[in-house]
């Protein structure tokens, strides 16, 4: 075990660097007092952190998947807005006490993730800075540019009513994989079924490629904190209601039936599952599974609306509709804005 104190931060920086690819529009990358690219276009900026105890554990902690995740959020948040990633800046802070190796693996599942991003989008994603600093607990902040044409940044304000709503990749999974952890399930000690959840928590896959072809959207988010929570934001933005089609999210809801007969049985049995997780406490399998997919967050789907003559490709599913009003409603009944959010509120 090699400590991070025993390295100094020169060495360790030019250690957790080695993979960062070359790209042309980075003309001074790491190692001088800050960056110089050349953006093409207007610049998206995004900023988001992981704090150890409020987003993860050291339980359940693999360094790996948790570079995947910081890279993976920041990510979402700049293709949300219809932009190109341009790069990341990433600061992290650690216990000085941590292994090299450690840290090697969380810059790993950061260049994993924005290499899996770029060849999506056909775009180099360097990291272009950052800052490295020692800390009783882990925190990773990432700030994630991307460049967009003028006047093509995609905005929540956008919808209108008679525009379907679209979605690519998931939600509910990484919710659930969240509540099978706070059940006692581990990668090792479940199915590929249920690990796959976890898997989904731990490091989100969003579609990026989805992107390619989400064409004249009217809006777009990523679906951070909660499928009714981020809708709703788009419903007040846009000054529009939403009606989502319990028949078209079947889909999402099923595969999770199996999580949910776990955790509810966990919770019978007066196991850690008890009261635990984002989500409400639900009488049958089904109803937690829902709850999922309308409350759960950090899967990092992309939520669009488009009219009917703008559909999007592949990669999207049409999940309800936008129209006249102020609210969220599934099947027409009004849904609560119910999702994650910092300080309770």
């Amino acid at each position: 075990m090699t400590r991070l104190s025993e390295l100094g931060e020169s060495h360790i920086i030019s250690r957790v660097l080695g993979r960062n690819p070359s790209s042309t529009h980075v003309i001074v990358g790491p190692g001088d007092d800050a960056a110089v690219t050349a953006p093409e276009g207007r610049l998206v900026s995004t900023a988001d952190m992981l704090v150890e105890n409020e987003d993860f554990t050291r339980e359940w902690l693999d360094w790996k998947k948790l570079g995947v995740k910081a890279a993976a959020q920041n990510l979402a948040d700049v293709c949300a807005m219809g932009a190109t990633p341009h790069g990341l800046l990433i600061s992290a802070a650690v216990p000085d006490d941590t292994d090299i190796v450690c840290l090697e693996a969380l810059y790993s599942g950061l260049f994993d993730e924005a290499e899996r991003a770029g060849t999506a989008l056909d775009c180099m994603v360097p990291i272009i800075g950052g800052d490295l600093s020692s800390s009783g607990l882990i925190v990773i902040a990432i700030t994630a540019l991307g460049t967009v044409g003028e006047e093509s940044a995609i905005l929540r304000s956008g919808a209108r009513p008679g525009d379907s709503l679209y979605l690519a990749g998931t939600v509910g999974r990484s919710a659930a994989g969240l509540d099978l952890l706070f059940a006692g399930a581990r990668p090792d000690t479940v199915g590929p079924e249920l690990r796959s959840l976890i898997d989904t928590q731990l490091a989100p896959q969003p579609d990026y490629g989805a992107l390619r072809t989400v064409g004249a959207a009217s809006a777009m988010i990523d679906v951070s904190d909660g499928l009714s929570l981020d809708l709703a934001r788009v419903a007040a933005a846009s000054g529009v209601g939403i009606d989502l089609d319990c028949s078209l999210l079947s889909d999402l809801v099923d595969p999770l039936l199996p999580a949910a007969e776990f955790v509810l049985e966990t919770r019978a049995t007066g196991g850690s599952g008890d009261g635990v997780g984002k989500t409400e406490v639900a009488a049958t399998a089904e109803d937690l599974a829902l709850s999922w997919v309308l409350d759960g967050g950090e899967d990092h789907g992309f939520a669009a609306s488009a009219p009917p003559s703008a559909v999007p490709g592949v990669g999207w599913r049409r999940i309800g509709e936008i129209r006249t009003g102020h609210d969220v409603s599934l099947d027409g009944t009004p849904v609560p804005a119910s999702g994650f959010s910092h300080f309770g509120k």
